[in-house]
């Protein structure tokens, strides 16, 4: 529960020196609302914990809240009461994430994640244990994972229209860590969202039996020491397509944009197809590099992808 605000002098002063929205966020009564109900929560937590395992949508009201919460059972949605004007920022639970998700489901709407960092190097906005999730109109920035799932095969994912900015690392005991980082899902769909500036990993690695990636754009031009755009090491069925992808100058691998079947195989990839994208370098850079790298040695169509100069369409490796 939030703690009323004491009118001493140094309490006023370190008021003050918070940014407003912060302020606002932290002592506001009643931030947290559950629309079914219309009861209001001072933590997101408490709302939470209210919905159970019923069905509801939480509104959250304006700012910048240092809270984080766990579901563990119901249908939520956790809905921004205006889109892009509530971040949840520098918290994380369990050592994990703003959000750590193991209900039957979840939907994100117009939420930012921010600045989530935890001891292994894999703090997210987001960790999905288990269930659904939709994402849309969500920002994922400066944190060391974007969204990083469990496995959970029956499972769908959805997100559209989202950024995923500064975002990764290989700086970590754990391993790298990615802008999306999906286990052995059922499904997984991108649509219409942004990857940028990555800072370490790839900007979106899963293990889903079925991918949908498609109108993305992947700017890697002021990524740091990124590897692949997309990497799907377990290999997988679906579609790739019209998205667009810039490689960047400085990458700890550049061998391929795609990476196919690059671990422990799971999945037919038979039939996926990689068709209609466009690919190139930031101006001024010239050097080899293969669109998609191929571990399976399946039946992949590829049709209709404009790649720059230097740019092979296929290797099988």
């Amino acid at each position: 529960m939030t703690r009323k605000p004491s009118f001493t002098l140094n309490a006023l002063a370190a008021a003050i020196a918070l940014p407003a929205a912060v302020l606002m966020a932290q002592t506001m009564p009643g931030g947290f609302t559950v629309v079914e109900s219309g009861r209001s929560y001072s933590t997101l937590q408490d709302a939470v914990n209210a919905v159970g395992s019923g069905r509801a949508t939480i509104r959250i009201q304006p700012g910048t809240y240092r809270q984080c919460a766990v579901q563990v059972a119901g249908v939520i949605v956790y809905e921004a009461a205006e889109p892009g004007t509530v971040t949840f920022a520098g918290t994380a639970c369990e050592g994990k994430a703003a959000l750590v998700l193991r209900g039957t489901g979840a939907e994100i709407r117009g939420l930012t994640f921010s600045d989530i960092a935890v001891a292994d190097g894999n703090g997210a906005g987001i960790r999905l244990e288990k269930g659904a999730l939709n994402v849309a109109l969500a920002r994922f920035e400066n944190s060391e994972q974007g969204i990083l799932t469990a496995d959970d095969p029956q499972g769908r994912i959805y997100i559209t229209r989202s950024t995923f900015t500064g975002l990764g690392t290989c700086e970590n005991s754990a391993g790298c860590a990615h802008s999306i980082y999906i286990g052995n899902y059922g499904s997984l769909t991108v649509r219409e969202s942004r990857f940028e500036r990555g800072n370490g990993g790839h900007y979106v690695k899963a293990r889903a039996g079925s991918v949908t990636i498609e109108g993305n754009s992947f700017d890697d031009a002021n990524g740091r020491a990124t590897n692949y755009m997309i990497d799907l090491p377990a290999g997988s069925i679906g579609r790739i397509a019209e998205n667009w992808f810039v490689q960047g100058r400085d990458k700890e691998n550049y061998s391929a944009f795609i990476a196919l079947g690059a671990e422990e195989v799971l999945h037919s990839s038979t039939g996926l197809r990689i068709e209609n994208n466009e690919a190139r370098f930031v101006p001024g850079l010239s050097r080899s590099s293969v669109f998609l790298a191929d571990w399976t040695g399946s039946r992949v169509v590829m049709q209709g992808n404009r790649l720059a100069t230097g740019l092979k369409p296929y290797e099988q490796r």
